[in-house]
C-alpha cells in the first residue's frame, strides 16, 4: 500500500514537471520556418549549384588550366580550350554533368583564379535529365546572377582557405 502511494506521488511529480516544461516552451519563440516562403541562413561554405565567374571587366575568369577537370573524382567536368592571339588560353567548352557531380568542392578548391564556384542555390530540381547537363553559357549565367553573393562568400571564407 505504501509503495503504490509513493509510485503515485512520483508519477504525479513527473507529470507536473513535464506539464511545466510544456507550458514554458509554448511561450518561447518558434524555431521552425515556413520553408517555401521563409528561408534560413546559408553558410558561406555551402556547396550548391555550380557557376563560372567573370572579372569586373566582363571577361570570364577561367584560364583553361583544367585542374578542376583533373581533380574531379566523379569525372563530371569536361573542358576544351583554345589559345588566343596573345598566348593566353580560354575555354571553348566547359560542361558539367550535374547528375555525376558529388558536390565535393574539389573543383572550387583547385581553381587558381576562383573561376568555378559552387553557389548558394540548392533548389534546382528539373523535370528532365537533359536540364542537368550544364554548358558554359548556363554556368556563366549562374555566375552573373549570383556574383555579389559569390564574392561575399569567397571573402568570408578567405581565412579558412
Amino acid at each position: 500500500m505504501k509503495i503504490s502511494r509513493i509510485l503515485k506521488t512520483i508519477l504525479l511529480i513527473d507529470f507536473l514537471s513535464g506539464l511545466f516544461i510544456a507550458i514554458k516552451e509554448s511561450f518561447k519563440t518558434k524555431k521552425t520556418l515556413n520553408y517555401p516562403f521563409e528561408k534560413g541562413k546559408i553558410s558561406p561554405r555551402f556547396r550548391g549549384e555550380h557557376a563560372l565567374r567573370r572579372y569586373p571587366n566582363g571577361e570570364e575568369r577561367c584560364i583553361a588550366c583544367k585542374l578542376c577537370e583533373a581533380v574531379c573524382p566523379a569525372q563530371a567536368i569536361t573542358i576544351d580550350s583554345y589559345e588566343r592571339e596573345d598566348g593566353s588560353r580560354k575555354t571553348s567548352r566547359y560542361d558539367i554533368d550535374m547528375l555525376k557531380c558529388i558536390y565535393c568542392g574539389l573543383c572550387e578548391e583547385s581553381c587558381p583564379v576562383d573561376a568555378i564556384v559552387q553557389g548558394p542555390n540548392f533548389e534546382f530540381a528539373t523535370e528532365t535529365r537533359e536540364e542537368l547537363y550544364y554548358n558554359k553559357q548556363k554556368l556563366l549565367d549562374n555566375g552573373d546572377r549570383w556574383e555579389s553573393l559569390l564574392a561575399a562568400n569567397i571573402k568570408a571564407d578567405g581565412p579558412y582557405r
